[in-house]
């Protein structure tokens, strides 16, 4: 099968992912309601009692969010994967003439749309309570091109924890580490503040380069080699993701 028809078939699968996504109330709550709520909690509940150095809380804070959405974001791909294998969509796909590797392909595309829509959300709810980026055109750019590599990466890893997982709560439970990285992070407290042991693993763990590099990117702080790290990151969880994706897959359509 070439190249043209495998896009061709890719491209229906993300609009077929696309469309279960707005007739499910569920993911549109996860998607848009759920993003801005937490931004809510974070600026106006513990906003008050946060010490971050100059400036704004919410400056500081938004990047986190963002990746703290994007994370929530992947684990609907997990578990929209897994309902497929669940209910036997995988094995209709499988009697039909398309490329099977589309049927990954459409989930992570349409985990990265959906992802950068939230994003926007997310930022434009910002600056109308407060946040204020010192960027231009081209770090606008930068942002959502790390955005995006952030999401395509863990879409893949989502996507294979989904086809291993043996239902979609499963699967919800097998993202939950997604959800807690962030947390663990510079998102939402700089490192230094943390102790000692839980500082050097915030620092060395994937989440940290990324957030820091965004907020560089929004913000005009040093990013460093963050952004060296944060492609590396990005580049490994692609990659073991990418191949368990596949070979999980493969075994869920062998004959």
């Amino acid at each position: 099968m070439n190249a043209t028809r495998t896009l061709q078939d890719s491209a229906t699968m993300l609009d077929r992912n696309i469309r279960r996504t707005l007739r499910s109330p569920d993911t549109m709550i996860m998607t848009v309601v759920l993003p801005v709520m937490i931004l809510l909690m974070f600026v106006f509940v513990f906003g008050g009692a946060m010490d971050v150095g100059p400036g704004a809380y919410i400056d500081y804070v938004v990047p986190g969010i963002i990746l703290l959405c994007a994370s929530f974001g992947a684990s609907t791909t997990a578990i929209a994967l897994s309902t497929d294998v669940a209910e036997g969509i995988i094995d209709r796909f499988r009697t039909m003439a398309i490329a099977r590797s589309a049927v990954l392909t459409g989930h992570v595309a349409e985990s990265v749309v959906r992802n950068l829509i939230t994003s926007g959300i997310v930022i434009v709810v910002a600056v109308a309570l407060g946040f204020r980026p010192t960027t231009d055109p081209l770090r606008w750019l930068g942002v959502f091109g790390v955005l995006a590599m952030f999401v395509f990466a863990l879409s893949w890893l989502a996507a294979a924890l989904g086809l291993v997982a043996r239902n979609p709560e499963a699967a919800n439970g097998f993202t939950f580490v997604f959800m807690f990285l962030p947390y663990v992070s510079s998102a939402f407290v700089p490192t230094s503040s943390m102790p000692t042991w839980l500082h050097w693993y915030a620092e060395n763990q994937p989440v940290t380069p990324v957030i820091e590099t965004l907020r560089g990117l929004l913000m005009g702080t040093p990013i460093g080699n963050s952004w060296v790290l944060a492609v590396l990151w990005c580049a490994g969880i692609g990659l073991v993701g990418y191949i368990a994706a596949g070979a999980l897959f493969r075994r869920h359509t062998s004959v």
